[in-house]
């Protein structure tokens, strides 16, 4: 795995989040608060570098579980402003109105587009910035919906792998409760991210670095690994299923038509 200075790259996210703050004239900036690691690690850092009373939160919960209250304690915590906004009642009214029968994935897609709404919304009534929780292990593999947790004005974190972020994490002084949980985008009851990955995220991670960081072959990271290519194909599916994601929609070009 890349041996990244932590420190440093602390430092410039803070520096980051400040600057594209102060270029865009806004108040402060609003994070979806989902009481797992990557918002908290966002928020912590948004916090570095606006202080408290420029980062808001959203909390939006559909399912009553233990997230809501790890979601206000990360809230609390910080001592930052924030809003619950219980979504259920909008996502089922959306699902009854369509007529159709949505499977938990297409659900759960409703949910973070439904999130990302609810963003936006704070955000253009306060003049503040949505910056987004996505990390890096997520984005390469699309592990997330398409102008729904992927929308953002800024993603601090879409840089760092997800074992970097827990490693930040710790560094900035996240809760432990908070880091020891396990990854979920809590879409449906009982859902993980690694069960829904196939592979968990320390192993994602040194396939990814090797595949798309290091441009690897399939077969030399299986070999430097010691695992299964198969287990490296199911990575580099992913990486290639998912690159709709990454990019803005394209359309067919006319230059040779003038």
């Amino acid at each position: 795995m890349r041996k990244l200075n932590l420190e440093k790259a602390v430092e410039r996210i803070i520096e980051f989040i400040g600057k594209k703050t102060k270029e865009a004239n806004a108040e402060g900036v609003v994070i979806g608060i989902s009481g797992g690691i990557d918002s908290a690690t966002t928020a912590y850092l948004a916090v570095k570098a606006l202080g408290k009373n420029r980062v808001f939160g959203l909390v939006m919960p559909y399912y009553s579980n233990g997230d809501i209250k790890d979601a206000r304690f990360v809230c609390s915590s910080l001592g930052i402003k924030f809003r619950e906004i219980q979504i259920k009642e909008i996502v089922d009214s959306f699902r009854d109105t369509v007529g159709i029968n949505l499977d938990k994935k297409s659900l759960g897609n409703v949910m973070a587009r439904t999130r990302m709404i609810l963003l936006y919304t704070y955000a253009n009534s306060q003049n503040l910035l949505v910056l987004g929780t996505s990390n890096r292990s997520e984005f390469l593999t699309g592990y997330f919906t398409k102008w729904g947790d992927g929308a953002s004005d800024y993603a601090p974190i879409i840089n760092l792998y997800k074992t970097e972020v827990w490693k930040i994490a710790r560094l900035i002084g996240v809760p432990g409760k908070i880091i020891k949980k396990k990854p979920s985008a809590g879409l449906w009851k009982g859902q993980t991210d690694e069960r829904e990955l196939g592979i968990s995220y320390s192993l994602l991670d040194e396939i990814l670095y090797q595949l798309v960081d290091l441009k690897w072959s399939r077969e030399n990271v299986a070999k430097n690994l010691n695992v299964p290519i198969k287990i490296v194909e199911h990575v580099e599916n992913l990486v290639k299923r998912s690159e709709h994601k990454r990019r803005l929609p394209l359309g067919p070009t006319f230059d040779d038509l003038l």
